[in-house]
């Protein structure tokens, strides 16, 4: 295969979803050490595919500001990492990124997502399953207390409750 950008023989495969769609890109070494893939700081495959990237890693994206433009200076305390570099790279320099810039990265989330937090799904019947579940443990501690105290017509009672959630739980 060729290199998607000169006709070297390309050497770095990469594969990516870009806008719900499978992006390939083939380039030759140099080419690659050009667009900062080698880097894993200073490349995103997305401004590789989007024509973003042109003179290397160390180069701001068309577009995008420079580090005097939209990120007022701060950086981390940390890393030095500042707002420009983050969007950018799309990674954070380290952990304590998070802190410095959770103002922002809320926001990038937000229009990314539905909301801030994940809440995740639950396969169905799971739910309905374990309430039942929970619901029988609770019997046989009460079963256990009415046996305790000696109450036989309310334990016989709780223990066919329990047989018929469990026969129900089987079908």
């Amino acid at each position: 295969m060729k290199c998607d950008f000169c006709d070297k023989k390309a050497t770095v495969f990469l594969t990516q979803l870009v806008e719900g769609q499978m992006k390939k890109v083939c380039l030759c070494d140099p080419c690659a050490k050009e667009r900062g893939v080698t880097d894993p700081t200073g490349f995103s495959m997305a401004d590789l595919l989007l024509g973003g990237v042109s003179a290397g890693a160390g180069s701001p994206a068309s577009g995008q500001k420079t580090a005097t433009g939209s990120g007022g200076g701060r950086k981390c305390a940390s890393c030095g990492f500042t707002l420009d570099d983050l969007r950018r790279v799309r990674r954070f320099g380290c952990g304590d990124c998070y802190a410095t810039f959770s103002e922002e990265v809320g926001q990038m989330v937000r229009g990314l997502h539905k909301g801030a937090s994940h809440v995740g799904k639950v396969p169905a019947g799971l739910m309905e399953m374990q309430v039942l579940h929970q619901r029988i443990e609770e019997l046989r501690a009460r079963l256990d207390q009415a046996i305790a105290s000696e109450s036989y017509e309310e334990a016989a009672g709780i223990r066919d409750e329990i047989r018929t959630l469990e026969v129900s739980n089987k079908s």
